[in-house]
């Protein structure tokens, strides 16, 4: 580490030989090696995974610019994901922290770990043995060719060619509106269909453009699970049971990830 660097934090867990032996491999989001800095007390050995950093690209003004820059975010999320992906595959509880929190030396990274100890011991006694699933679910995307349905007026044969785009209009908008609230009765029915099997729940806020993903439609909810792992697999064919024959819904499951909704995390202490 230099006078230039900072010091980027992960996540928050326990030390143990096996997490010691894995971060020793691992690079953060600036190709720096990570290590794991313990709390002063040293007991009962709670520890950060950290990694020097360039000022100049995380300190507060030059982070602020990148953050702007969607390449730069995107590689640097994939890059913080690494880790905490490959400490939580450790089977230990790890609480990954929010992207790009920095601090201005170890000795306040110590500071933090000591300050929040009563916070983080009990988050990792709960998360121990559990991983977080994501449910995104979609109304489907209006389509330009959507079909008249049984309850649609038949058009005059002589209807002209605005009328019969007014209503195409109306047709497809009523499509979209079934599509939207079988959607929202889908995720209303799948917090009662999981609700034996997640521990917890966090909503999100519907994601839009981009973020939204790849599936066409409207994203209507974005929900995490927080769920035993060796649930993981029932909760999945739950969840896309729940949706199945609902036209016009998609259901996307992913996971499981480290536990990045349930984690607490500290503010950065400059």
């Amino acid at each position: 580490m230099t006078d230039t660097d900072i010091v980027y934090a992960y996540a928050v867990l326990r030390r143990t030989p096996e997490a010691d032996q894995a971060v020793a491999d691992l690079r953060g989001v600036a190709g720096e090696p990570i290590r794991l800095v313990e709390s002063a007390d040293r007991a009962p050995q709670l520890a950060a995974a950290v990694g020097p950093v360039p000022a100049a690209d995380f300190d507060e003004a030059p982070l602020k610019a990148h953050l702007e820059d969607l390449s730069w975010l995107e590689s640097t999320a994939r890059a913080h994901h690494a880790v905490v992906a490959a400490l939580a595959g450790l089977g230990d509880a790890v609480l990954p922290l929010r992207l790009a929190t920095v601090y201005r030396d170890e000795d306040r990274v110590r500071q933090t770990l000591g300050a929040r100890r009563d916070d983080f011991l009990p988050l990792l006694d709960r998360l121990t043995g559990h991983v977080e699933l994501g449910v995104k679910i979609y109304a489907a995307a209006e389509t330009p060719d959507a079909a008249p349905s049984d309850t649609d007026p038949v058009p005059a044969a002589d209807l002209n060619p605005g009328r019969a785009y007014l209503a195409g209009r109306r047709r497809r908008r009523r499509t979209a509106e079934d599509a939207w609230h079988a959607a929202t009765r889908t995720a209303s029915r799948l917090t009662d269909t999981v609700a034996t099997l997640a521990v917890d729940h966090v909503a999100h806020r519907p994601q839009r453009g981009d973020l939204a993903g790849p599936v066409p439609g409207t994203n209507v909810s974005n929900d995490t699970y927080l769920v035993p792992a060796d649930r993981v697999d029932d909760f999945r064919t739950r969840v896309l049971a729940a949706a199945e024959g609902l036209c016009g819904v998609h259901v996307d499951v992913t996971g499981p990830w480290a536990p990045y909704s349930f984690a607490l995390p500290p503010e950065p202490a400059r």
